[in-house]
């Protein structure tokens, strides 16, 4: 039986040309043109002026804090129900993550909890500079509302939508929000690279600096000439090639993802005890992944049942973002919230969501659940 894939890549022929368009040019190494097209096509997809495409999303979420000027001393506001490198990026600073917990509601940043986290920060003496909120699998916080904060308060936002690409929140596109915001082209999301990521802004300074560092900060000189210390950052012409080629084809990449969102939502809806990640009113999800929540008391099974069962079959489904302020490195972290995060990652799934998935294979997905012993 062949292996069905959480998330893979899903390759075109458009991405085949351009990328063999840039092997014959001999524009093999960083930056080219076809790095200048990806920046100014995603730029424009997203809704936004400025673009730097760069290695990876966590390169992105560094320079973005660097470009910032946080620092050691400094503590910024992050999502605890996250990827690590969101986190990371943090540390990568020298600076302090404060976790703050999700919302029943979308999964996402509870403002609530970061009006607290905020007030019991700045009442221990410490130096909040930021708030980096996540996309979550797709889903945007209130990202309208946390701007408000943050202006309000004189912090800076920034924008973590590695997942998000082509989901919208009151009719606004992930990474329009905020000082800026960071992408990823990982290979497992909606569009790859195979490696890289994109810094996104309303603000030309920004983007101009961030390229400047993330090409080992160079100065315009005929020899090498350097004044601060820079990063070998910067998204290869080959990779960049690919990703336009993604581009392209990203809202029909959006539609499928959502019809297995909507497949497994119908297929499923009379299993007692499951309950699919909410799309709220005012937010479209791409979908990235579609993520069910499985209560053991009542479906008679636990999460690790319907996974194990599934791996069994050669299918890959994962558990949700274990919580940041759970995680051993960084115990000494403080965290914010009322234990939303730890519930929805004891009891919750990712499915199987890529956008070349079969209907043979969702099929195959779907009766490998319903096959779960124990399930009622």
């Amino acid at each position: 039986m062949s292996r069905i894939y959480l998330s893979p890549p899903h390759m075109s022929p458009d991405e085949r040309e351009l990328l063999l368009e840039a092997f014959d040019s001999n524009w093999i190494a960083p930056l080219g043109p076809h790095v200048d097209a990806f920046e100014r096509e995603l730029a424009a997809f997203v809704g936004v002026p400025y673009a730097a495409a760069l290695s990876s999303g966590t390169a992105a979420l560094h320079l973005a804090l660097l470009l910032h000027g946080i620092g050691a001393g400094d503590s910024v506001l992050c999502s605890t129900f996250t990827f690590a490198a969101t986190a990371n990026a943090i540390r990568y600073v020298g600076a302090e993550p404060v976790f703050v917990d999700a919302t029943e509601a979308d999964w996402c940043m509870d403002i609530e909890q970061v009006e607290r986290a905020l007030a019991a920060e700045r009442a221990r003496g410490k130096r909040v500079k930021a708030v980096m909120p996540v996309d979550l699998y797709g889903l945007l916080p209130d990202l309208a509302a946390l701007e408000a904060l943050c202006e309000r308060e004189g912090l800076v936002l920034i924008e973590d939508a590695a997942e998000a690409l082509g989901s919208r929140r009151d009719d606004r596109s992930a990474g329009s929000f905020g000082a800026c915001a960071a992408f990823s082209f990982n290979g497992n999301k909606i569009i790859t690279t195979s490696g890289g990521g994109m810094l996104v802004s309303h603000d030309a300074g920004i983007v101009e600096r961030a390229r400047y560092l993330s090409t080992q900060a160079r100065e315009p000189f005929p020899h090498y000439e350097h004044v601060t210390v820079g990063f070998n950052y910067r998204l290869s012409n080959l990779l960049a090639a690919v990703g336009r080629g993604q581009l392209m084809h990203l809202p029909e990449r959006i539609d499928a993802r959502r019809a297995n969102a909507v497949a497994y939502r119908e297929a499923l809806a009379d299993v007692p005890g499951f309950r699919f990640m909410p799309e709220p009113e005012g937010t479209e999800s791409n979908h990235w992944l579609t993520c069910v929540l499985i209560d053991p008391e009542m479906a008679g099974v636990d999460r690790e049942a319907v996974r194990e069962h599934l791996a069994a079959d050669q299918i890959e489904a994962r558990p949700l973002w274990k919580p940041m302020h759970l995680q051993p490195v960084f115990a000494d972290c403080p965290s914010y919230g009322s234990g939303v995060s730890e519930r929805l990652f004891a009891i919750g799934l990712c499915l199987p969501s890529g956008s070349s998935l079969t209907d043979g294979d969702r099929a195959r997905v779907i009766d490998r659940i319903r096959s779960t012993p124990g399930l009622r």
